[in-house]
């Protein structure tokens, strides 16, 4: 149990989110600690591609406007409610084309 580093809450189970993905060699880089839902939502969102252009900083990602509309959410959920995250429309249509 910890504290989300993206959206705050506390007393959540964590999960550890490397900054750059492990297959673009962020394997030894910086990584944040997640609750899960917050780390399904940042991969359902976006490609490990996308995450490695341009959301590879806390502060990049707290900034995205899909992601920070996400967060505003989360944070009025109770730390030990579980959700399914599901793969956006827009990040299925960039994997099959």
């Amino acid at each position: 149990m910890g504290t989300c580093e993206l959206c705050g809450r506390s007393e959540v189970e964590i999960t550890v989110h490397h900054l750059l993905p492990k297959e673009m060699g962020g394997t030894f880089g910086a990584t944040a600690n997640f609750c899960i839902p917050c780390h399904k939502q940042v991969h359902a969102l976006y490609t490990n591609e996308e995450i490695a252009s341009r959301l590879s900083t806390l502060k990049d990602l707290r900034e995205d406007h899909q992601l920070s509309r996400f967060v505003k959410w989360i944070r009025k959920q109770a730390p030990t409610k579980l959700m399914k995250i599901k793969k956006s429309n827009q990040r299925k249509r960039k994997e099959l084309g």
